[in-house]
């Protein structure tokens, strides 16, 4: 069976059969009956927690090397399960989140307001978010829309703790 007539148990057993849906599926976090896109998206936090130590230039690096691999990840689960976008690949959200949590440094109120925000942005996927996310497909399509969606996050959380902080 392809993608959406999968059962439930049946997309378990395909995911952790394949190696390549791991990743994917955020090892498990994706598939999640109840929105996998924000379960996936909480492992962002301890990745930005503990990377964050190792500096800006590193950081950055870490972000951009998890989104490259993204891009095949993404792409290729999605194509063995036959969905485009299929709602348990998560990875794209797992990248977003870090990447929204490159604007501040760890605490815990940013860490709560980066994901609030970066999961408010993934959802309604303002403009041209949601044009991009129509128009491309395969790997990058999947994962683009949730960059977007986390430099919105992270302008807006940056935005705020230069307000709180200078106030």
């Amino acid at each position: 069976m392809l993608g959406s007539a999968m059962t439930h148990s049946e997309l378990v057993r395909k995911v952790f059969r394949d190696p390549v849906h791991w990743p994917a599926f955020g090892f498990g976090l994706g598939l999640a009956p109840r929105a996998p896109g924000t379960f996936g998206s909480l492992l962002g936090l301890p990745i930005w927690w503990f990377a964050w130590s190792y500096g800006i230039t590193a950081y950055l690096l870490l972000v951009l090397l998890l989104f490259v691999l993204g891009v095949w990840i993404c792409g290729e689960s999605a194509k063995r399960l036959g969905v485009h976008d299929h709602g348990g690949i998560v990875w794209d959200e797992v990248v977003g989140m870090t990447l929204t949590m490159t604007f501040v440094e760890p605490s815990i109120i940013s860490a709560i307001l980066g994901f609030g925000l970066f999961r408010l942005m993934d959802i309604a996927k303002p403009w041209p978010i949601l044009d991009i996310d129509h128009r491309l497909h395969g790997g990058f399509g999947i994962m683009l829309d949730d960059v977007l969606a986390a430099v919105y996050a992270g302008l807006v959380l940056a935005g705020v703790q230069y307000l709180l902080v200078n106030l």
